[in-house]
């Protein structure tokens, strides 16, 4: 790992030849830790001083924002050699974040073999399984002994992205079986391999969703996983690696929802402009619904006038029911992004945090009852009552809310995350604030405070 202080040594050497040597005996992750903190054209600089082979590893563990940055300051030959060197899934999600032009061209300049692969990936949608496969994997003949099988990785596979699956094919590329690279190592080498394949196939199609490939392989902790296409073809796999960068941006992407970036694909190091344009529109739309939270208490400033301890009481209603949100929805739409729950288990989730948010309702409704009566003992002290049961079934409210809103979404074919949590708790908000005074107004009216 690149520490602090080597990153500052390396950013402090001014000989090239130096920084060369320094570079290129790094490990190529923390060679591209070192690049994607650069100025552009220090990147460009610091890149051309790699050795070809580790420049193309470096450059396939850059963020996209850097790799971009660069096809744009280095030669097209060099360009070219790099982005041949990719391997076919990491390819396609590169291309994806180019102008289609520079697509075009790029696709134009790679072998004839890697043009067909790349595009056969971008001919699937994105986020599925055949957009995040990758085509270079070790295939057999069923026919084969483990001793030809052996010689055949030799001499046509070392350039495969993963050899440890082996997969069995008929001659139409039906999948047939899968071998493992440990059996064929130990076993006799005149045993026929299809004698050692396990039949009891996992697979996924190409359209399946990328999370649903994830999901299958933490379930049965594969490091690749067979995609087929609609007549059982074997067409590529999905590598763990693939998987842990897929989980990464699913995570990234629900929790950035959850808090109100809608597009949920914000960078850290994004620029401030971009940060703006993501997190601006729903800023101003969180204003406009709190001016019609405004607007629903504006017709009773007059009592909060003659019982000024509502203006201590309401804000603690609001983030206690906002909050019972929040801890809902984050485990109901973490229980849906994993798997753990399906929207067919509705009914089971809210039995179940209705239940606990009966518990937390009664506890909460006696503290915040318990401080009402301290602040209004010597003018209003029924006001305790009222802040105790609206305190209390505004919780049940949020807990019900968290759980069903994502999952009826997920039930509708759409993202749960959409149900970002200040949207939830600004909802929570004008029912807690509206059933808070207009419980106060009426019995004040008939003056049973």
């Amino acid at each position: 790992m690149l520490t602090e202080d080597r990153h500052a040594v390396l950013s402090s050497i001014a000989s090239l030849g130096e920084l060369k040597a320094q570079l290129n005996a790094l490990n190529p992750v923390d060679a591209s830790d070192y690049l994607s903190t650069q100025p552009p054209d220090r990147q460009a600089i610091a890149f051309r001083l790699l050795d070809k082979e580790q420049a193309n590893e470096v450059f396939g563990y850059l963020p996209l924002e850097v790799q971009e940055e660069l096809v744009t300051n280095l030669h097209k030959q060099e360009v070219r050699t790099l982005v041949e060197a990719m391997t076919p899934d990491d390819r396609a999600e590169f291309f994806d974040e180019l102008p289609a032009r520079v697509v075009k061209r790029l696709l134009l300049q790679l072998s004839p073999s890697e043009r067909e692969a790349t595009a056969l990936l971008l001919g699937y949608p994105e986020h599925t399984a055949g957009r995040v496969m990758t085509t270079e994997y070790v295939r057999l003949r069923m026919d084969l002994t483990v001793a030809q099988a052996i010689q055949k990785i030799r001499r046509l596979d070392a350039d495969k992205e993963t050899i440890y699956y082996c997969y069995l094919t008929d001659p139409d590329r039906v999948l047939q079986g899968v071998v493992s690279l440990r059996q064929l190592i130990f076993a006799d080498p005149e045993t026929p391999i299809q004698e050692l394949a396990q039949n009891r196939l996992i697979s996924v199609n190409t359209n399946a969703e990328q999370e649903a490939v994830a999901r299958l392989m933490k379930r049965y902790d594969l490091l690749a996983l067979p995609v087929v296409d609609r007549d059982e073809r074997l067409v590529g796999i999905v590598t763990i690696d693939d998987v842990v960068d897929i989980i990464e941006e699913s995570a990234t992407e629900d929790l950035q929802k959850l808090s109100g970036i809608q597009t949920g694909d914000e960078s850290t190091l994004d620029s401030p402009l971009v940060s703006v344009q993501k997190r601006l529109p729903w800023l101003v739309g969180n204003v406009l619904l709190y001016v019609g939270v405004a607007s629903l208490i504006a017709p009773f400033q007059e009592v909060i006038g003659l019982v000024p301890v509502l203006a201590v009481i309401m804000p603690i209603i609001a983030n206690t029911s906002g909050n019972t949100a929040i801890q809902t929805l984050a485990v109901t739409v973490r229980g849906l992004g994993v798997g753990e729950i399906v929207p067919q288990d509705l009914w089971k989730v809210v039995r179940k945090e209705v239940l606990a948010g009966l518990c937390n309702a009664l506890v909460l409704g006696v503290v915040l009852g318990s401080l009402s009566l301290i602040w209004s003992y010597t003018t209003y002290p029924r006001i305790a009552l009222v802040a105790a049961g609206v305190i209390a079934i505004n919780v049940l409210v949020a807990a019900a809310a968290g759980t069903i809103l994502p999952i009826t979404l997920k039930r509708l074919g759409l993202d749960p995350a959409l149900i970002s949590g200040p949207l939830l708790t600004t909802l929570l908000d004008s029912i807690g604030f509206l059933t808070f005074l207009g419980t106060t107004s009426l019995l004040l009216k008939h003056g049973l405070l």
